[in-house]
């Protein structure tokens, strides 16, 4: 997994920027009850979205927490006195805190099944009876848009994906949620190029592929023979669920 205190710095530049967390805001800020006042983001990174919403529906405090201590540290400026430095499995809050809590680009990114259940009980403690949760789900899928690219990385490995809708709407009912509407939103700024591609080969973006491996070295030259070597693809479409916890009574 990517270190994210090191990724802090380029984070915003490398995914999407401002247009990415500004579609994502308003995705998420539509599956939200009109009556949301209190929003906790799960895993906020540098607060590029938890700022949008806070200037979004009036009247909503939003709270920021993420386990990177230099992310918090950006996410602080962008929504000060008002983000905390947190393990998602383990959130540092008493029980039905929230009207809302959010967790946009974390549940792809568990080791296992054990950690995406852990993260989402944790979510649901959190809200008040009627709340809702909104997840992202199926993120790496979204990047494979039937590309030549995509063509060219098909024999990679890859790692299980932790996020697969099925299985996190199955985790949210095992804690009491019951599905309430899904989205999608463009992943502005992120559409694959032959060069950036091979670029993220490199760096060893791809977390089953090393850079020194054989195969990496495979699908460096067959990307380099592209056309377009500058040319972004298309930009994924990400998909956000939505999950409520039944009113009292």
């Amino acid at each position: 997994m990517l270190d994210y205190d090191e990724e802090a710095d380029a984070y915003d530049a490398t995914r999407g920027g401002e247009p990415r967390a500004a579609a994502a805001a308003a995705a998420v800020t539509g599956l939200l009850p009109e009556d949301t006042r209190t929003l906790l983001d799960v895993a906020c990174g540098t607060g590029t979205v938890s700022r949008r919403l806070a200037a979004g529906p009036p009247g909503l405090r939003v709270t920021g927490v993420d386990a990177a201590p230099r992310m918090t540290r950006m996410a602080a400026k962008r929504i000060p006195g008002a983000v905390v430095l947190g393990d998602s499995r383990r959130l540092p809050f008493p029980d039905g805190r929230f009207d809302a809590v959010t967790s946009v680009w974390l549940l792809h990114l568990a080791e296992g099944p054990d950690d995406v259940r852990a993260t989402v009980a944790e979510c649901a403690r959190m809200l008040r009876p009627g709340g809702v949760y909104v997840t992202t789900v199926d993120k790496s899928a979204a990047h494979d848009v039937g590309s030549d690219i995509d063509a060219v990385l098909a024999p990679r490995p890859r790692r299980p994906a932790q996020d697969r809708a099925g299985h996190v709407e199955s985790y949210a009912v095992e804690h009491g949620l019951l599905p309430a509407g899904r989205a999608r939103f463009r992943g502005h700024g992120q559409g694959r190029s032959p060069r950036s591609t091979v670029a993220d080969l490199r760096r060893g973006w791809f977390t089953r592929l090393a850079p020194d491996d054989p195969l990496t070295a495979h699908l460096i030259a067959r990307l380099e023979r592209l056309p377009g070597q500058e040319v972004p693809r298309g930009e994924p479409e990400f998909t956000l669920l939505a999950f409520r916890k039944p009113p009292a009574g």
